[in-house]
């Protein structure tokens, strides 16, 4: 199994897409760069961000094996594999470790209940079927189903299973997640899925965060944990907070096509999220706008 350490900023790499929401290479490539000059610690294709519950298995491949040749080793690779059902979930990592992945993140499965015990079944299956680095993955408010602490220390002492990424916003359930995870492995790793609590999370035994604002601020995201690394903790704090004013704008519209959208704004060919999930208002596009002008004129990038 590759070694690879679990930390950073990590952002979850939007998938460009052409005006007929094929996917666009070339600036899939340029996102790439463009990320990784930033300072950037590892890149993750398929998150929210990168809209990965909209792409079929075949524009998945696509996507994965450019973001593998392009990083060409720079920064680890990790790939979002995770679907509905067990079956699908072990094609997908299969696929990922035959692209050259180095780390692979699963969400949870989605849309009927699960039990916690099912969903540690799903996890064990899928970590026996690939030999490589698995990161859970939970983010209840889109799949319907969390992973309670309590399963994350049950799937701590799983091998391959070297980490966990919240999402639920909870920072208690974040506490418990390391907690839990480093009784059963005190390398487990926690990573932020909410950009905002990232200094906190790393404050508290984390290790990072899987952060969709990178897309927009890589320079600035990246710093915050690289300052945090120095010793520089209070101006960590302060950066993370500066990005305040970009998420207020989450309530024009879906998270991720508020971020795709700056991304656009910013003078980058990435088109839209792909239908229906791609509207903003005038009125949001306006407030987007403002703030991109208002961050930049503070030095952030």
């Amino acid at each position: 199994m590759k070694q690879v350490a679990i930390k950073g900023i990590i952002p979850p790499i939007i998938t460009p897409m052409n005006e007929d929401e094929s996917i666009n290479v070339t600036e899939l490539k340029n996102q790439v760069n463009r990320q990784i000059d930033a300072g950037v610690h590892a890149l993750f294709c398929f998150g929210t961000n990168g809209e990965g519950y909209i792409l079929d298995a075949k524009e998945k491949q696509l996507v994965l094996e450019t973001v593998v040749e392009e990083t060409n080793g720079r920064v680890p690779v990790y790939a979002g594999t995770g679907c509905i059902s067990t079956k699908e979930t072990i094609e997908q990592s299969k696929m990922a470790m035959a692209a050259g992945a180095d780390v692979l993140s699963i969400i949870t499965p989605s849309f009927a209940q699960a039990s916690q015990n099912e969903i540690y079944t799903h996890y064990c299956r899928v970590a026996e079927a690939v030999d490589m680095p698995i990161v859970l993955y939970n983010i209840p408010a889109r799949t319907g189903n969390a992973i309670a602490p309590e399963t994350v220390g049950r799937l701590a002492a799983v091998e391959n299973i070297v980490g966990a990424k919240d999402s639920s916003g909870n920072f208690a359930n974040m506490l418990g997640y390391i907690s839990a995870g480093k009784q059963a492995d005190p390398n487990f790793a926690v990573l932020s899925g909410n950009d905002q609590l990232i200094i906190w999370a790393l404050l508290a035994g984390g290790t990072g965060g899987i952060a969709g604002c990178a897309n927009v601020y890589p320079e600035t995201m990246s710093s915050i944990y690289d300052l945090f690394v120095e010793g520089k903790v209070e101006e960590a704090r302060v950066v993370n907070e500066s990005i305040a004013s970009f998420r207020a704008c989450f309530k024009y519209g879906n998270p991720n096509t508020i971020v795709k959208t700056a991304v656009a704004l910013l003078g980058y060919p990435v088109g839209k999220c792909r239908a229906p999930f791609n509207q903003v208002s005038e009125e949001g596009i306006a407030a987007i706008r403002r703030v991109l002008e208002t961050n930049a004129a503070n030095g952030m990038k």
